[in-house]
């Protein structure tokens, strides 16, 4: 949504992940297909502030690539905090639990190989930050969920949320429509408040008023 040259300047001025996550996104990006899924180091920067604002300890992400967020967001909570992350492909998980290994945050990961709403039903803990960024369908269902599960100064974030700008054009493909119709709900919301953030292709935070 803005200039590379820009980005790279908040970067370069901003907290960012260690060399740990840094070296896993060099290897997405090297060669695993879907590299572009990975939500970079300004991202995973307002993913760190947000967790040391609110105190974070425990963390559910929906949509774990190659492990990269969820690695980052490890980085920032206490050594008795916990994230869990739920994705459906075995090969870029694998990936992503190589490179947890290497970390000394990687023991506070959690995976979950199963497809988000099957692995939401045995879920019945609330968390204090949920990262969605699973399949685009189901965002209004994964926010219909995390809006019951979410502890009570918790902090919802929906990545992708502008959709490299799609969602201007209602219609164009179902994914488009479901992440309209997912925006649509979050700003109908009474008793929350809520920003829609212009970092990446979108970050929209949630939380209870």
């Amino acid at each position: 949504m803005i200039s590379k040259e820009i980005e790279n300047y908040c970067i370069e001025h901003s907290t960012c992940p260690s060399d740990h996550v840094r070296a896993l996104g060099d290897f997405t990006r090297s060669g695993v297909h879907g590299s572009n899924m990975l939500i970079g180091e300004m991202e995973a920067s307002v993913l760190a502030f947000l967790i040391k604002l609110g105190k974070v300890k425990n963390i559910l992400e929906l949509g774990t690539y190659t492990g990269y967020s969820a690695l980052a967001m490890a980085e920032q909570i206490p050594e008795d905090g916990k994230v869990i992350t739920v994705d459906i492909n075995p090969e870029t998980t694998a990936i992503a639990k190589r490179f947890w290994d290497e970390s000394p945050h990687g023991k506070k990961i959690q995976q979950i190989l199963k497809p988000g709403l099957k692995a939401l039903e045995e879920l019945e803990e609330n968390f204090d930050l949920i990262f969605i960024d699973a399949d685009k369908n189901n965002y209004s269902n994964y926010l219909e969920w995390a809006l019951k599960h979410l502890s009570p100064n918790g902090i919802i974030v929906v990545d992708n949320t502008l959709w490299s700008g799609k969602i201007l054009t209602p219609g164009l493909d179902k994914q488009t429509d479901s992440i309209i119709n997912h925006n649509k709900k979050v700003q109908e919301l009474s008793g929350y408040t809520k920003t829609l953030l212009p970092v990446r292709d979108g970050m929209f935070l949630i939380q209870r008023s």
